[in-house]
């Protein structure tokens, strides 16, 4: 019999646990019989009642596992390690929110069936803010013409992973993995299933400003050289635009010195737009020595506090893989 594993990530997420655990496994009953599964959460440092709730799931049935991080490993590490961690032919990832339909469980294990080891969602429309949607399809649109490397667009994580995609990603050793850039880099051939992205069912997004600038330029300094070139670009523009602008001045000044106005404005004007060019690159390449700098650390992607229903040989077995 074939094993499904659902993987849910969560942080602060008390008022939907337990929901989503309860129609995850409604729908695998009813629509997948014929599959056995395990439902594993992995929680991200949780500040509220969360861990309580997932103890009780998990006292009350052995199919649902826990993972409890040391601290908050950040949205990226936090689900890549838990896909490394679980013990099915297959892995679907979803967001413990309901943003993730339930729904489009039996949809990616058909797909999985007719011989695709990687089915995805694609976000065609949403419920969310109609301006952070718009955003978003800008930012994507921005991606995937600077990128080297094909990006897909409206695709959040969320989708099933065959086994032999997994050991892939065990391969690569990557303590700052941004998944979505790895399903269209490395990726097999996928399916794409599209879907109405709902609202939260409850709770508030976590998703602030640092956290949605922090996953930006994740994809751009791991997926494009664009941010280099420019500042290489508008540099030697701003060179060439200040030598012009240098000599010109120099012969006005010697040919109409008698009538040319004195003053330092001018240059001082100059050296304030060359400095503020400047900074502004330096921190452009400073974001990419900090994707460098990370990467080269090999720091683990999550360190554990506990675990819950995972046997020792399940334990010692994905401890060693990763």
């Amino acid at each position: 019999m074939k094993k499904l594993s659902i993987l849910i990530p969560c942080y602060n997420e008390e008022e939907n646990v337990e929901p989503i655990s309860e129609a995850v496994i409604e729908t695998l009953t009813r629509d997948l019989p014929q599959y056995d599964y395990e439902l594993v959460f992995i929680d991200n440092d949780s500040t509220d009642q969360t861990r309580p709730i997932l103890r009780r799931l998990c006292a009350a049935n052995p199919k649902i596992k826990a993972i409890f991080n040391a601290r908050n490993f950040g949205q990226f590490n936090s689900p890549y390690y838990g896909i490394l961690q679980v013990t099915g032919d297959c892995v679907i990832e979803m967001v413990a929110d309901f943003q993730d339909p339930v729904d489009m469980i039996p949809k990616y294990v058909e797909a999985w069936e007719e011989g695709y080891k990687i089915v995805i969602g694609i976000k065609t429309s949403s419920k969310e803010n109609p301006l952070m949607y718009w955003l978003r399809t800008m930012y994507y649109r921005t991606i995937r013409k600077l990128s080297d490397v094909e990006q897909i667009e409206h695709f959040t994580g969320s989708g099933l992973y065959d086994r032999d995609f997994i050991e892939i990603l065990r391969k690569l050793d990557d303590p700052t993995p941004f998944l979505r850039g790895i399903v269209a880099e490395l990726g097999y051939k996928r399916k794409e299933i599209p879907y109405e992205q709902p609202k939260r069912r409850a709770g508030k997004t976590h998703n602030n400003f640092y956290r949605l600038y922090d996953a930006a330029m994740l994809s751009v300094t791991s997926y494009t050289k664009a941010g280099l070139r420019f500042a290489t670009f508008v540099g030697g523009f701003s060179i060439l635009c200040s030598l012009i602008i240098a000599a010109v001045y120099l012969v006005m000044k010697l040919i109409w010195w008698d009538r040319f106005p004195a003053g330092t404005a001018p240059l001082l004007l100059g050296m304030l737009f060359l400095g503020s060019v400047q900074i502004f690159f330096i921190g452009m390449v400073g974001e990419y020595v900090l994707s460098i700098n990370q990467r080269v650390m090999h720091r683990p992607l999550v360190i554990e506090e506990e675990r819950l229903n995972f046997d020792m040989e399940e334990k010692e077995q994905t401890i060693d893989e990763v």
